[in-house]
Formats: structure tokens, sequence, C-alpha cells
């Protein structure tokens, strides 16, 4: 009798364990379903993560949830320090896939005698969780990345010179948050390093890091994406290497490239050059009306490019380009923060 009373009061801190873990679970499932639909607005993600919830919904038994109050839970409210740390999108998909994948292995564990059937099913959904997390996170960095592309209007691209960190951070202070790192001197040695240290000032300024040409640097850097021309690595091959959470941009100044580079599915693209510019002095200027008419279909980002100054800027604004790339009128100024300012005013209007 006494055996029987205490089999049936463990089965019962059994249940009740099964029962908060389900509900863990299922809260940390809907946190991350909640910004796949808000936040990402991506459909699949939504109704992967909504399967996993009705699945475990379907296994909530009833005798799990009439033990809720076997035991009081002397620990309920308990928190910690580093839950205040969540202070990112990016964050909160980690913390709340860790949330769901601990409740699973309890759930697993504990339901392996007495409903194995879950026991499988909490496995199976906390491997899922494992990709899912990935896949969640490589796609709102992409996001994020994208974002900052379309939002913003002026792109500075570099060239290899003395003090160019220190006229990086001008730039960045100025207002600019797209830097393409342009080396063509040098070796890859300099190359990485002077990368990776482009790459932190950029973070530190909430800005995007790109790198031109080289799919190896930029993924030897963590950069947040890679620029290509026509005579580089094709977009296919450059999207296996770096990953779902990169972007690509893509040089091109005719209807057959503009066209490749969007089938390839390219994040933006870099139209020019528009004027005579002394860093492509072997290509003929398209001119404002060609331009126009290359990019009239065009339904992703796109930043004309080519000889670009805060003098010219007007014409460009007046027949609608509002997105410029520019390299010797950044970081040829003789104060590159104002001049930053000046053009962001510029491209938008303001006095």
């Amino acid at each position: 009798m006494e055996n029987s009373k205490t089999t049936q009061q463990e089965d019962l801190r059994i249940s009740q364990i099964i029962d908060a873990n389900l509900d863990r679970a299922r809260e940390g499932l809907r946190v991350l379903e909640d910004w796949a639909r808000f936040g990402l607005g991506n459909e699949d993600f939504v109704i992967r993560i909504k399967n996993f919830r009705q699945i475990l919904g379907k296994n909530h038994l009833e005798i799990y949830k009439t033990s809720r109050n076997h035991i009081e839970d002397q620990c309920k409210g308990l928190s910690h320090s580093e839950q205040i740390n969540r202070n990112s999108p990016s964050k909160v998909i980690s913390s709340n896939s860790a949330r769901v994948q601990e409740a699973l292995r309890v759930i697993e564990e504990f339901s392996r005698c007495h409903n194995n059937e879950l026991s499988k099913i909490a496995s199976e959904i906390r491997y899922e969780i494992y990709t899912l997390e990935i896949e969640l996170l490589n796609f709102n960095t992409r996001k994020r990345a994208k974002q900052i592309i379309s939002e913003n209007n002026l792109y500075s691209i570099t060239d290899h010179r003395e003090n160019l960190l220190e006229t990086i951070e001008k730039i960045l202070l100025g207002g600019v948050r797209i830097i393409q790192h342009r080396y063509k001197k040098g070796d890859d040695k300099d190359h990485l390093k002077e990368a990776i240290e482009i790459k932190k000032l950029c973070k530190k300024y909430n800005s995007l890091f790109i790198v031109n040409d080289r799919v190896d640097i930029a993924m030897a850097s963590n950069a947040d994406g890679v620029h290509l021309g026509q005579d580089d690595i094709d977009i296919k091959t450059a999207r296996k290497l770096l990953g779902s959470s990169k972007i690509i941009g893509v040089s091109a100044n005719n209807p057959t490239d503009i066209t490749n580079a969007l089938k390839d599915k390219c994040d933006y693209l870099g139209i020019g050059p528009v004027f005579l510019t002394s860093t492509k002095k072997n290509k003929e200027p398209l001119g404002i009306e060609k331009i126009k008419s290359l990019t009239k279909d065009i339904n992703i980002p796109w930043f004309a490019i080519g000889g670009i100054n805060k003098i010219n800027i007007s014409s460009l604004k007046n027949n609608e380009i509002n997105k410029v790339a520019v390299v010797s009128a950044l970081l040829n100024s003789e104060d590159p923060k104002e001049e930053a300012i000046i053009i962001l005013k510029e491209l938008s209007n303001e006095n």
C-alpha cells in the first residue's frame, strides 16, 4: 500500500514537470512564431513553428494539466539578471530557442517511461529547433541588412590610402550607414587586416560593412555582404559560400546584366557610371537618361554610381534618382564628416 502511494506521488510529480515544460515550450514557440510573423513576415517559418505548437498542444494530456497544482512551486517568479540583456530581436530569438530546447529535453527525459510517444515527439522537435534557430537568426540578420540598404540613400566606397580608418570613422559620424571596402593594392594579409578593422568601426556605428569582389575576405572578416562585378564569382556560387545571412550586391550597366542579377536574386544593384569618373577611366558614362531607362522596372534598391558629388547630385534628384554611391566625393574631402552631412541633406531635399 505504501509503495503504491509512493508510486502515485512520483507519477504526479513527473506529470507536473511535464505539464510545466509543455507550457514553457509552447510559450517559447509562440515568441518565435510572432517574430516570424510580424518581425520577419515569413510564412514558411510561421507554418513550421505553429505546427510544433499544435503537436505539443495535442499531446498536452489532461493528466498533466490536473497535476499542475500537486506541489506548490516555491521558485515561482524567480528571474535572472541576464534577462535584461535581451535587448535585440536576435537575442530574443536565441533565448527563446534555448527555452524551447531545454523544455523539450526535460519532457523527453521524464516522459520516456510514462509516455514514450511524447518522448519521441519532444526529441524530434528539439532537433528541429536547433536548425530553426540558425535559420531565424540568419534571416533576421539579412533582413536588417536589406532594410539598411533600402532606407539609406548614400553608399560610401573606399580605396587604398593613408589614414583610411580615421576617414571612414568621420564618414560614419556624418551619418553614412553603408561602407564598401575596395582594396586594389597590397597583399591579402593586409587586405583582411584592414577589413576586420573596418568591420569593427561599422559595428560601432550600427552600419553595414560590404567587401568589394572578394567573397573570401568577406567571409573571413564577417562582413555583412559582398559586392560583385561582372568579372567576379557568380551570385549563386557566392550565396552558397556566404550562406543566407549575408547580402549580395552587383554592378551592372546593361539590360542583360541587370536581368541576370535580378534573376539570381541579388539584394541590390550598382548602376553606372553615370558621369565621368577616375575610378572607371575605361568606361563611357551612361548619362542620366540611360540610367533612368535601365532602372525603370527594377523592384529592388539600386544606387547610381560614377563621378557623383555634391555639385551634380541635384541633377540626379531632379530626375528622381535618390540613391547614390560615391568614392572620391567623401574620401578626398577635407572634412568627410561635413561632406557626408551635406550630401545626405541634398539627397533628402533638406535645406
